[in-house]
């Protein structure tokens, strides 16, 4: 198959570069004291949207690969989508197709997994429960019973109660069955139990590194057997419910004990999955497995030499773990490789924080180019200070950078991403947040003239949202809740914007269609005056 783009018939393309703006974490959300990118002096943005032609995407959920619309997206799986062109299934559903192949179990982390803690233990970590945003306890159970199949002697399983994704008080509608399930396994030569426990938002799980107090807890849960003892989950779970009278998440940690002894530290010689498959709420713990005395988060007390894996890469950029038993999906026929065997130049900038979402995901999850001689990688690095204190970030060092590769000539597709909305939506300072976008509207305005200079056109859009929810918002009254900050990913839409001074009388917006992140490839090669190949996703615009 030639992987070649055709001319259009009907439209030569835009004359000068054609440049894509991805303002990471900049949704479309209601207009709202919580919401940054409204409440921030932007008036680049808004003479965008009420001049030129746009439409929303779709940037979450089953529109960027993910199981259900519950699930927010990232930036990895939006720069994905933004530069394949398709959908390809991200996170449970590529966990549970690997398992149903069997390709999890002839991957060389999984021998490595069962070989290691052939005299030792082999330990799970995860959330406990069906919920499918952040685990599937069914994944849980395929493991345990291929691990039995593969030679392992010694299971112990570390669970954390949801009450999140479920319902705030099943935890015993999967601890009860699953005991029964293990007791199923279990026999002479077979030695499985629950090791220890505790709620999700009170150990273990901690994200954006907001509290490390909640990984120090898992820890000396998990690993080093210390806390409260009790003979059994159930018991732990019933105990606590009524002396704390709070929902599951929000359990204290419990160790499994008998005769006083923990059944399931964590020990040299053992082997360690955090079968979580998101990765948000991995990355810490997976840190604390993995890293070596520069470690300063907390103090561990002993670090077992451990073959310790994940579920998925949790990070892409910092290969967080360095093992982990699921691959990234293929992702084929991406844009680049497109534009490069078209013989078209390119150009793809952003400061640390994201290079790697406009090079390594746009490209599919590939290192390296298609081309060395027509793609050109900058990397502006990134400040090594918390965000909230410098929320302008690298934007104007990004847009000095831009400016010269639109009038060097050299590029005919230029591609660039100002992490502000979503590194400083990550802290959870509305200030900041609010100081972060206007930076980049500073920017937006230096940007767009230079592009009519060269008689060029660029797309404006974002990835996910994030500073466009600032806060929790309260499921009765649908409003922020003030004070109570809101550091994650948004499941709101988020803009694409046209803007193109010379050719709005050739291509019109189509109506009335539900797009997502992926239209855009194709949008982007119309613009370029090329047909769009067969697998991708739609093209927004129509040539006239």
């Amino acid at each position: 198959m030639s992987k070649k783009l055709k001319k259009l018939n009907n439209f030569k393309g835009v004359e000068g570069p054609l440049v894509t703006i991805v303002m990471d974490g900049v949704g479309i959300a209601p207009e709202n004291d919580g919401n940054a990118v409204y409440l921030a002096f932007t008036p680049t943005l808004d003479m965008l949207m009420s001049k030129y032609p746009h439409t929303t995407l779709k940037a979450h959920g089953t529109a960027v690969g993910l199981p259900s619309d519950d699930d927010m997206g990232n930036s990895e799986v939006g720069h994905n989508a933004l530069g394949a062109g398709q959908v390809f299934a991200q996170g449970a559903k590529l966990v549970s197709n690997s398992i149903e192949s069997g390709k999890i179990f002839t991957s060389d982390t999984w021998k490595e997994l069962t070989s290691f803690c052939k005299n030792g233990t082999l330990h799970f970590i995860g959330l406990f429960s069906d919920g499918n945003v952040h685990s599937h306890i069914d994944h849980l159970k395929s493991m345990i019973i291929k691990s039995k199949e593969d030679g392992v002697k010694k299971i112990r399983i570390h669970i954390l109660l949801d009450g999140r994704d479920v319902g705030e008080t099943s935890a015993l509608d999967y601890v009860i069955p699953f005991e029964n399930f293990i007791a199923s396994l279990r026999d002479g030569a077979f030695d499985i139990k629950i090791a220890s426990g505790g709620g999700r938002m009170k150990i273990t799980m901690d994200r954006y590194e907001a509290d490390w107090s909640m990984v120090k807890r898992g820890w000396e849960t998990h690993v080093l057997g210390q806390g409260r003892q009790f003979e059994s989950a159930e018991e732990a779970i019933k105990t606590y419910r009524a002396e704390y009278n709070v929902i599951d998440q929000d359990l204290p940690p419990f160790v499994i004990a008998e005769n006083g002894t923990p059944v399931g530290t964590i020990e040299n010689g053992d082997s360690v999955v955090f079968f979580n498959f998101r990765g948000d709420r991995a990355i810490e713990i997976s840190k604390t497995f993995e890293a070596g005395p520069e470690f300063t988060a907390f103090d561990r007390v002993r670090v077992p030499e451990v073959f310790y894996a994940g579920m998925l890469e949790y990070d892409g950029d910092l290969h967080i773990p360095s093992h982990f038993l699921v691959n990234p999906p293929e992702i084929t026929n991406t844009m680049s490789e497109y534009l490069v065997n078209t013989g078209i130049s390119q150009y793809a900038l952003s400061e640390t924080q994201k290079y790697g979402h406009v090079t390594y995901f746009w490209n599919g999850n590939r290192s390296g180019k298609f081309s060395e001689e027509l793609e050109t990688y900058c990397e502006i690095p990134s400040d090594i200070v918390p965000f909230e204190q410098r929320p302008w970030m690298k934007c104007a060092e990004i847009t000095d950078n831009l400016i010269t590769a639109i009038k060097s000539g050299k590029y005919k597709y230029i591609r660039c991403n100002f992490p502000n909305g979503d590194m400083v939506g990550h802290t959870g300072s509305f200030a900041a947040t609010k100081i972060g976008m206007e930076a980049l509207d500073l920017q937006l305005a230096r940007i767009l003239p230079v592009i009519d200079s060269v008689k060029g056109a660029a797309i404006i859009t974002a990835d996910h949202g994030n500073a466009d929810e600032m806060y929790e918002i309260d499921k009765k009254t649908k409003q922020p809740k003030i004070g109570k900050a809101k550091t994650s990913h948004t499941l709101n839409p988020v803009p694409m914007i046209i803007y193109d001074n010379f050719n709005t009388e050739k291509y019109t917006i189509k109506s009335g269609g539900a797009f997502g992140l992926s239209n855009v490839a194709a949008t982007t090669v119309n613009l370029l005056g090329y047909e769009a190949p067969e697998m991708w996703d739609e093209s927004v615009i129509e040539i006239k």
